[in-house]
């Protein structure tokens, strides 16, 4: 009876709750970033040996064999001395996260920049890193990992992967550290990672909890650095990373892809009065090979021939009615009914788009 009565007053409990405090939340970590506080880009030339005779021919890459082997100690009479196809000649990049300190290992993906067939099993030699002011910033090196393989025997060929480019990871070595200066001197900025004027208000009234804030567009968020927190600013960036606000509705949306004939329509897609006629038209082109032997008495030769037949099917158009205010369900119902492919999903709702029906923003990629 005890855990009876008990479990009555926790339902009743629960049904007194405000909505405000059982809603979704998200960190502002989630959803923002510190002005400032980047990834940096870096990107070398170099060479991968090793290869098993699908490396580049190109004459650049002889010339940095051979400029490689003098740097060595190697001294060769002419470039076309060095076996072709042993090495090939790429191009290197990498991305520094902020913060990074002197010796830290990062990733790197290796590229071919020549003809060359495959960089399977290769080795890229030690190739200098440069930030886009030519500054040296890392050094990378080793094995590469291509993820596939791509085989050429007899004119047959075989590939599961993409084996001109690769990746070693940790293959890189920062060599100085990154400095990266966070905020301004009293105060840092909150960068949303998508602009929205209703979240940013809403983070600023949540970040004023704790220090002054004023949201200064749709996407940035101005704090005040309180005096206790004026030499631990890292303490006070973690503070409001960890801190919640309430999400908001994203805008509606109908995203196509036309390569792949792939539509994704988002939740509250509205549409106003329209009609939507479809007609199914059904093209199919046949060959059928056929052989034409004449009679022995003409002495002609016997040929061979095709015959083509080409059929169109044109089904009645169908119309379909949306009433105003219709959701995504009565869309999809709509379109389902008239047997729409998603091709022709794609061409119908470009035409609502244009005409003003479709209440969402329509993203072609």
């Amino acid at each position: 009876m005890k855990r009876f009565l008990a479990l009555i007053l926790l339902i009743i409990m629960t049904a007194f709750i405000p909505a405000q405090a059982i809603e979704a939340k998200v960190r502002i970590m989630d959803i923002t970033h510190i002005k400032g506080v980047r990834e940096n880009q870096l990107v070398g030339y170099g060479v991968v040996v090793g290869l098993p005779g699908t490396g580049d021919n190109s004459r650049s890459t002889q010339i940095t064999n051979k400029m490689l082997l003098r740097n060595l100690g190697t001294v060769i009479e002419q470039e076309n001395y060095i076996q072709k196809g042993a090495s090939a000649a790429v191009i290197v990049t990498a991305t520094v996260p902020p913060f990074s300190k002197n010796g830290d290992k990062i990733d790197v993906t290796v590229s071919a920049i020549a003809d060359a067939k495959s960089l399977e099993g290769g080795v890229l030699v030690q190739t200098i890193l440069k930030a886009p002011n030519g500054e040296a910033v890392a050094v990378a090196q080793g094995p590469l990992s291509v993820g596939g393989i791509n085989k050429i025997a007899g004119g047959s060929s075989a590939r599961t992967a993409i084996t001109t480019s690769g990746r070693i990871p940790g293959g890189a070595i920062i060599e100085r550290d990154i400095y990266t200066e966070i905020g301004d001197e009293d105060s840092i900025t909150l960068c949303l990672d998508k602009s929205d004027y209703t979240l940013v208000s809403r983070i600023a009234k949540s970040v004023s909890q704790l220090a002054p804030a004023q949201a200064i567009d749709g996407s940035a968020v101005r704090v005040k650095i309180p005096p206790r927190f004026a030499n631990d600013r890292v303490t006070f960036i973690s503070l409001l990373e960890n801190m919640e606000v309430s999400p908001t509705l994203e805008k509606a949306k109908v995203v196509v892809n036309e390569r792949t004939g792939t539509v994704v329509i988002g939740a509250d897609v509205k549409l106003l009065p329209a009609a939507v006629a479809h007609g199914n038209i059904t093209v199919t082109v046949s060959t059928t090979n056929e052989v034409s032997q004449p009679n022995s008495f003409a002495n002609g030769a016997t040929v061979g021939f095709e015959n083509s037949d080409i059929e169109i099917n044109k089904a009645p158009g169908s119309l379909v009615e949306m009433p105003a205010n219709s959701n995504l369900n009565d869309l999809i119902r709509a379109l389902n009914s008239i047997g729409v492919a998603p091709v022709d999903l794609i061409s119908i709702l470009q035409a609502l788009k244009k005409s003003g029906s479709l209440q969402a923003e329509l993203i072609i990629i």
